[in-house]
């Protein structure tokens, strides 16, 4: 016989996808339990991040007010790098700094703890320092969950996982296998501390706005990966990550802070970060299988959201925003499936995969879904073009006594010596495909 219920919902995990769900419910009036295996929630995340004001307006409009916000983003660099120099472009706009501003850079243990802050007062039961060892089922059914300390069984209507892209409770219950090297990327962050009038003086910025810079090229030695900055407060977020799958592929075999620590002599961001004292330091992995490798996302009382999903726009790392969206979904669906009545079975659930699939979530990485396929089976796209274009903007901005037209001559030739006219050819239909 089954137990009744202690909880309406259970959440697993205090993370943006987590405490998204768990406040959303709890606002609704529902009974929620949420549970967290750090010490409190942030205290497994010391990284910086980016956070996209409209997924946090969806679920708490006036967050503005009280949220730890770092800078506001007016500026959006994205570079293309060789050994020594980049080619790139900048975005800035002053309708950026006007409120209400579109992004912030964040530091994720004093968001992710604020949120859960927010989570208590809508009324949510918070459990830290506390793991959740397996679902509890009843034939095919999701019951509750089976903790350790001496917490023990705790029964609800519908379990949320919200536990991370390497969910252990998923793949113990078969919602789906276990994570390959393939699909799955390894980031590293260090966070450097530096005076705030260094950072406006070196960015070019007011006193709360901010820049970011994403990267490509070198930097990854050859894998799969980005680089980015961003800059903080009194602090500014570095960090690369590539395919897990590269490292052990890797001919050089680099390990991950030893790709960190090359990319901060580059001299091209070298100068930025000069000063810098290293505080903080992790790594994670992010979810980069895309659309294809998401699993199934719902059942017979159980959810899956966040990164446990697989929930990443790989074009726009909006992984947070992506993951607070799915969280907020899977909340609205449980609380109409209250409202009505209805048990929490795959039944009363699939409204979960159908507001996913109209949201901006599903759209994104739909269009996407090609991309990360494509990237990582042309390396080319990391070695030799980044290459060839900062030879080329070389050429073309040096003044040599050469002729602009003999100059484009040799870069064509340069070009086609390097990829042959025919994957050239290959190489542009490939990346239209994949963006398309």
């Amino acid at each position: 016989m089954r137990k009744p219920s202690q909880f309406d919902a259970i959440v697993v995990g205090a993370g943006p996808a987590g405490n998204a769900c768990a406040y959303t419910m709890a606002k609704a009036g529902l009974k929620v339990l949420q549970i967290e295996r750090g010490e409190y929630p942030g205290s497994k995340n010391v990284q910086g991040a980016i956070l996209y004001a409209k997924a946090l307006e969806e679920i708490i409009p006036d967050f503005r007010d009280d949220a730890p916000l770092e800078r506001h983003i007016i500026e959006q660099r994205m570079w293309m790098l060789d050994e020594n120099s980049f080619v790139g472009t900048h975005i800035r706009s002053e309708d950026y700094n006007k409120p209400p501003y579109n992004r912030y850079t964040i530091i994720r243990a004093q968001f992710d703890k604020w949120f859960s802050s927010k989570v208590r007062e809508a009324g949510a039961l918070l459990i830290c320092e506390t793991t959740v060892n397996h679902l509890i089922m009843d034939g095919d059914q999701v019951v509750g969950v089976q903790c350790d300390r001496e917490h023990g069984d705790v029964y609800a209507d519908v379990v949320v996982l919200a536990d991370g892209v390497n969910s252990t409770l998923a793949r113990k219950a078969g919602f789906h296998g276990d994570i390959t090297a393939g699909n799955v990327a390894l980031a590293v962050k260090e966070i450097l501390f530096m005076p705030e009038d260094t950072i406006r003086q070196r960015f070019n910025i007011g006193e709360e706005s901010g820049v970011v810079i994403e990267m490509v090229g070198r930097i990854t030695d050859g894998m799969m990966g980005t680089g980015f900055l961003y800059t903080n407060k009194e602090s500014l977020t570095i960090g690369v990550g590539c395919m897990l799958g590269d490292f052990a592929k890797n001919p050089n075999r680099t390990s991950p802070y030893v790709l960190l620590e090359q990319m901060k002599r580059h001299p091209c961001i070298a100068p930025l970060i000069e000063g810098g004292e290293m505080k903080e330091y992790c790594a994670h992995l992010i979810p980069e299988g895309g659309f294809n490798s998401i699993p199934k996302v719902y059942g017979n009382g159980w959810m899956i959201v966040g990164d446990s999903g697989g929930f990443v726009n790989s074009a726009h790392r909006e992984g947070s925003n992506l993951a607070m969206t799915t969280g907020r979904l899977a909340a609205e669906t449980v609380i109409k499936a209250k409202a009505a009545g209805k048990e929490c079975d795959a039944n009363s659930l699939a409204p979960y995969k159908t507001a996913l699939d109209a949201s901006f979530v599903m759209k994104d990485m739909h269009k996407y879904r090609d991309m990360p396929s494509v990237l990582h089976k042309n390396p080319q796209f990391f070695t030799t073009y980044p290459d060839l274009v900062a030879r080329a903007a070389r050429s073309m901005i040096t003044v040599d006594g050469v002729d602009k037209k003999t100059k484009e001559r040799e870069i064509f030739s340069h070009f086609r010596q390097a990829r042959s006219f025919s994957g050239l050819v290959g190489d542009a239909y490939k990346l239209w495909k994949a963006i398309r």
